[in-house]
Parts: C-alpha cells; structure tokens; sequence
C-alpha cells in the first residue's frame, strides 16, 4: 500500500470514521468536495451487496488553484482521494500519497509541482497523524 498512500486503522463505527475524516481534512484546509458511496452504488447499479465503503473527493482550494493555474491538465489528478471502508467493528482510512500522484509523467521535473506536492503530503501526513492519534 506504500506506493498509493497512508493506511490508518480506527476502532469506530463507519460513520464516525467518515466524520472524523472530514474533521482531520478540514482542520488541514481541505474541503470533501465529492462524496461516492461505492457499496450504495454497487447495490443499485449491480444488485451487489458490499461492505461500506466511501470515497471522499478531498480538495485544498489554494493548492488546487495553483497547480492548475500552473498546468491545466493536473486536474486529472484532483481531487486527493480518502477512502473509508468498514473493517469489521472498525473502519479503515486510506489516504493516497499526493507526492506519488503529483509526479506523474514530466511534474516531478517543475519545481513548483514539487513544492506543491511536498505541501500537499505534509498536509495529508497531518491529517493521517491526528486521525492515528483519535
């Protein structure tokens, strides 16, 4: 899991997990700007009953009006997605690793998507360490 993001595991309901997710994001200036419901959408699109589980489309406006400010075809890879999924009595939070995301194909090259990506993860490391720390 390393190469895609953080791992985080909660001894709380689902719900709680989700609340507390969306707490630790805002505390670090993002904003849940999407929310997808994948178990809901399995059930009505495929008959599919699945555990619950929820993407969370997580944006910090400044770093996102930058990088596409700077490079209009970045905003393939907004927003920073947060998983939730239930884990028996617990959850699990996954946080994806905006660093590896923001070096796809020449940004790892721009100093500023550097930057931007060093910011972004030091943000996102910060939401992982309080969400451990709940």
């Amino acid at each position: 899991m390393a190469e895609l993001g953080t791992e985080i595991r909660l001894d709380c309901p689902f719900e709680t997990a989700v609340e507390r997710t969306v707490a630790a994001l805002a505390a670090e200036g993002f904003g849940v700007i999407s929310r997808i419901d994948l178990d809901r959408a399995f059930h009505e699109k495929l008959g599919l009953d699945f555990r619950r589980y929820t993407i969370l489309g997580a944006c910090n406006p400044k770093l996102a009006h930058a990088a596409v400010s700077a490079r209009p075809e970045v905003g393939l890879l907004l927003p920073c997605n947060v998983t939730v999924e239930q884990a028996g009595d617990g959850a699990v939070v996954r946080i994806v690793d905006a660093a590896a995301m923001l070096s796809a194909g020449s940004l790892a090259d721009e100093p500023a998507f550097k930057a931007l990506a060093e910011d972004a993860s030091g943000r996102l490391a910060r939401v992982a360490a309080a969400l451990a720390a709940a």
